[in-house]
């Protein structure tokens, strides 16, 4: 029988995906995101391959300065999957111009043979 996670199991996880985007550790966040995963926000509805996550991680013209999470949320409907919410105050440079933002996030990980994975994630930018 498979053991549900511990919520500050799945905090963790959900944290070591920020760091890897904030050290721009594509291979990490690759290794960490379903084969193809489903991305929300501003931008609409993405469906993104692995490699293309990694690569996207380790682009120069942004870059992830700090993070925190507040408010989070841990369901866990099966042992193997976790649902992780939270808002999150980032700081972030785009092109040069430094940014800060508050969002409104959610993941979906599954654990799969080798371990958790994030299948979807979304964003939500909140005023304020």
């Amino acid at each position: 029988m498979t053991e549900t996670p511990t919520r500050d199991e799945l905090i963790a996880l959900e944290t070591s995906y920020w760091e890897a985007i904030k050290a721009k550790d594509g291979q990490r966040t690759a290794a960490l995101s379903g084969e193809t995963s489903i991305v929300t926000g501003p931008r609409g509805v993405t469906s993104i391959p692995q490699a293309k996550m990694g690569a996207m991680t380790e682009d120069k013209s942004w870059v992830l300065e700090s993070y925190a999470f507040e408010d989070v949320e841990v369901s866990t409907p099966a042992p193997d999957v976790a649902i992780v919410a939270y808002t999150v105050r980032q700081k972030v440079r785009m092109d040069g111009k430094a940014q800060e933002m508050r969002a409104a996030d959610s993941s979906t990980w599954i654990r799969e043979a080798d371990g958790w994975r994030c299948h979807a994630h979304s964003e939500t930018f909140l005023q304020g």
